[in-house]
């Protein structure tokens, strides 16, 4: 987890040169580093989007520095052909934070500042062509609708108890920064805490952005959000930012934002970003959560930025989970940060019973044991809810042939297919790496027997066979593939909130943040496949899953309770998950990574390579282990860093692209940052040599 580290504002007023011409430094959003030199004929203040030529293109750009000369000889600097305004400039803060970014995860700050921006206010053709009429955010303007938002009725906040009142108490208590981590058991009421903690922050007149890790999560949410806050911030002030909406619709939300008029704001990883005149909370729901993470381009942690910017900005930040990371887990044992805990749920309902399932002497019917069948038909006649839990979609993992031993591999990948059903005639095999898709053969490619089968199971599976085991029941699938379409997600979730679902067969999807009424059974398959993984983080993903899916059970019914089928009942995984003690996980988890020095007690980066070969993209990492060695003056205590042996990623081949990483790791951070500020200097022309693309990233969650 990033420290928060304050840093200087990147520019000063403008400056004019001699000759009455004005010096502009601007970062443009290229793989190059540094900023770029033009010249105006007026005044522009550090913040504001100019296009600018570069090469034979015209970019846009955001105007970083103004100074006196420019860094080359003067006549070689060209002009900017426009400075917008439409907005104003960019605020110090966010600049600031752009900054920070960019030095942290080693990357050019322009392609930290612009795709963070909403699509219209980074691409040159929305203001300049025949239909730019004066570019986005002045036609957004023009179309904006008059009327008046549609009242809302105010919920009626229920009561708290103790350990809630306490933990709103303090958190309003606080002045100034404060990193607060919020850890309750599922069920126990961490998100009336935010928004009674919010309320108080509205009422001041401030700004509260509220972070959640997927998308699938802000329906729910906003709508909590709305009916709770609207006395407090206006029936109209709340906005929502997520990678589904329109690029409209994310610009009318950005400004609404930007401009104070939208005082609330609900939004995943990106929304980090957004500007904020008067922001004065920061809450991360979820925070334990990878989807914080982005996996491409800017590798950042959006958690990571929250704290430092609530740090910046002089203002608290809540951390929230049942499940907290191990990272933080460890800030809050250090003091750096204030812990709340409420161990208790909200309701008067007990924790759900965690029973193991020893499946290694049991007749499994499908991947189902006796006693998960029994227990759904009990939820059944009951009139109660069943979720059964299996991260992996599709309908099975991979398409087999007995004869000859051939299975479905992806031609592209060093990865199966997946095979996926969509109809009588229309089943297909789907590469869930790079999206290659073919017809399922008739007969075995190699050896012509028409009798292939399906190996292991999805999600598509499961649903198929509980529908012939309960003919009766109401079933639903909710993954990545039943809720393509815009809405569909939402409409699955209202379906089973209104009781019209009797079994929910879900993914990850499913596993946090939603608050079923009538769910009283979690029944989870195929745990094992997480803990023999090669990455250090895989128990902790795999608690902190369970924990997470299991926590749905019995919100709102008494008797919830989780059933893990497993052939490994003894692991401490297992053994901490039926005490519900995350607090004991914790403890032998971060015992075991101090004890062989892994994060939190080391910090690490990642370099990957990609090529047509794998040996190509192992000479460019070997070389670029190498450079340190090579000339040990250039670098900063590089005898503080560890540079391990090139090796080929788990799933070598992706898209007919292999890949390669090269782990850098040392136990002090600001020596691995003064180590990759120089040594990612060489790896562009290092990496021009051997035809490779390759990507730099610090805090790695995959390795």
């Amino acid at each position: 987890m990033i420290d928060t580290l304050n840093s200087d504002p990147p520019s000063s007023e403008p400056q004019a040169s001699s000759d009455d011409c004005f010096w502009l430094r601007v970062a443009i959003d290229v793989p190059l580093a540094g900023l770029f030199d033009y010249r105006c004929a007026h005044a522009v203040a550090p913040g504001c989007r100019v296009i600018v030529p570069f090469g034979r293109r015209k970019l846009m750009g955001i105007v970083v520095e103004t100074p006196d000369t420019p860094s080359f000889e003067a006549k070689q600097v060209r002009e900017v052909d426009e400075v917008l305004d439409d907005l104003p400039p960019f605020p110090s803060d966010w600049m600031r934070m752009a900054a920070f970014a960019a030095q942290y995860y080693q990357r050019p700050l322009g392609e930290v500042m612009l795709p963070t921006l909403p699509a219209g206010l980074r691409k040159v053709t929305a203001y300049q062509g025949k239909r730019s009429a004066g570019g986005p955010v002045r036609r957004l303007d023009k179309r904006a609708s008059k009327s008046s938002p549609k009242p809302i009725q105010a919920k009626e906040a229920p009561a708290l108890n103790e350990e809630q009142i306490q933990a709103v108490q303090a958190i309003d208590a606080i002045t100034g920064y404060k990193a607060v981590l919020l850890h309750g058991v599922t069920g126990s009421g961490k998100t009336e805490v935010y928004l009674r903690a919010a309320q108080t922050v509205l009422a001041r007149g401030r700004q509260v952005l509220f972070m959640v890790p997927e998308i699938n999560l802000t329906p729910q949410l906003e709508q909590s959000l709305r009916s709770s806050l609207a006395v407090a911030a206006g029936p109209d002030s709340l906005a929502v930012l997520h990678s589904g909406l329109s690029d409209g619709e994310r610009l009318r939300a950005w400004l609404r934002v930007q401009r104070g008029e939208a005082r609330i704001l609900l939004g995943t990883r990106l929304s980090i970003f957004t500007p904020m005149p008067d922001l004065g909370l920061i809450i991360v729901d979820e925070e334990h959560d990878a989807s914080y993470k982005q996996q491409e381009g800017l590798r950042y942690s959006a958690r990571d930025l929250a704290v430092w910017r609530a740090h910046d900005r002089d203002i608290p930040v809540v951390l929230g989970s049942a499940t907290p990371s191990l990272e933080s887990w460890a800030h809050a044992q250090r003091g750096n940060y204030l812990k709340l805990s409420l161990e208790h749920r909200a309701r008067d309902v007990e924790l759900p019973v965690v029973q193991l399932v020893d499946t290694r002497r049991l007749a499994m019917q499908q991947g189902f044991s006796p006693q998960l069948i029994e227990a759904i038909q009990g939820r059944l006649e009951h009139g109660e809810q069943s979720l059964v839990f299996l991260n992996r979609r599709g309908y099975a993992p991979v398409l087999n042939c007995g004869s000859c031993g051939w299975v479905s591999q992806c031609p592209r990948c060093t990865a199966y297919t997946v095979l996926h059903r969509a109809g009588a005639r229309r089943n297909y095999l789907q590469c869930h790496h790079c999206g290659y898709q073919a017809r399922v053969p008739a007969s075995c490619p190699d050896c012509g027997d028409q009798d292939l089968h399906p190996m292991g199971r999805g999600t598509q599976r499961v649903e198929e066979y509980l529908a012939e085991l309960f003919p009766e029941a109401r079933i639903a699938r909710i993954d990545a593939d039943s809720t393509r379409l815009k809405g569909s997600a939402e409409a699955l979730f209202a379906k089973v909130h209104a009781g019209e679902i009797d079994i929910l067969v879900g993914t990850q999807m499913v596993a946090k943040g939603h608050d079923f009424a009538n769910l009283g059974l979690v029944g989870v398959l195929n745990a094992d496949g997480m803990l023999f993984a090669q990455d250090f983080r895989a128990p902790e993903r795999l608690f902190a899953q369970l924990m997470q899916v299991a926590g749905r059970a019995g919100r709102h019914v008494r008797g919830g309770k989780v059933i893990i089928q497993t052939d490994y009942p003894e692991q401490p995984v297992y053994q901490a998950l039926v005490k519900h003690d995350y607090v004991g996980f914790a403890r032998y988890g971060l015992e075991e990574r101090e004890a062989i020095g892994l994060p939190p007690y080391a910090f690490q980066a990642l370099l990957t390579a990609e090529a047509r070969e794998l040996a190509t993209a192992i000479e460019f990492l070997t070389q670029a282990r190498a450079l340190p060695e090579q000339s040990p003056d250039a670098y900063y205590m590089a005898s503080a860093i560890t540079l391990y042996d090139p090796v080929p990623l788990r799933v070598l081949r992706v898209a007919n692209i292999e890949r390669a990483q090269l782990l850098i790791e040392s136990a002090q951070r600001p020596a691995l940052q003064a180590f990759l500020a120089q040594w990612s200097v060489s790896l562009p022309e290092l990496a021009g040599g051997h035809r490779v693309r390759w990507q730099l990233e610090v805090d790695p969650l995959e390795i």
